[in-house]
């Protein structure tokens, strides 16, 4: 794990090429498949691949069910793909090829948050690390083989 001033960030190499990781990210449908939080429960309505701009709802559920509505504002294909929903802050993934397969690294991003201290006050960057780690976890179980 590491940490910058408003960004936590967790990495792990898998067994599987960048493309094939980067397609279930942007696949929305496939988000339950590896949140490590237990929070995601379903996309809903349309379920194309996402782009930069694309916009997506998932329901959740948190104690109460919920839907989170996203927008995909960082994007380059197979390597760098980041959503952010009406708080501005940011799930990140970043994807670089390396010998033994792809080095995978979730980052949530509250320095474009609304409100940055309420984040930290609610101990978000400090929960966060663990669920990311089982996020990165799921998918890698997968992708490899």
């Amino acid at each position: 794990m590491s940490s910058s001033s408003q960004q936590v960030s967790v990495e792990r190499t898998i067994k599987a090429p960048a493309d094939v990781i980067f397609d279930i990210l942007c696949t929305p449908a496939r988000h339950p498949d590896f949140d490590g939080s237990g929070t995601v429960r379903a996309a809903r309505g349309n379920n194309e691949k996402l782009a930069l701009g694309s916009s997506f709802s998932i329901n959740m559920k948190m104690g109460v069910p919920y839907i989170m509505r996203n927008k995909v504002v960082e994007f380059e294909k197979d390597s760098l793909i980041a959503w952010a929903h009406y708080g501005k802050h940011r799930w990140r993934y970043e994807l670089e090829p390396t010998e033994d397969g792809t080095l995978v690294r979730e980052t949530f991003d509250w320095s474009t948050a609304l409100w940055p201290k309420g984040i930290e006050l609610l101990g978000y960057p400090d929960k966060h690390p663990a669920a990311m780690e089982a996020t990165l976890e799921r998918l890698a179980n997968l992708v490899e083989e």
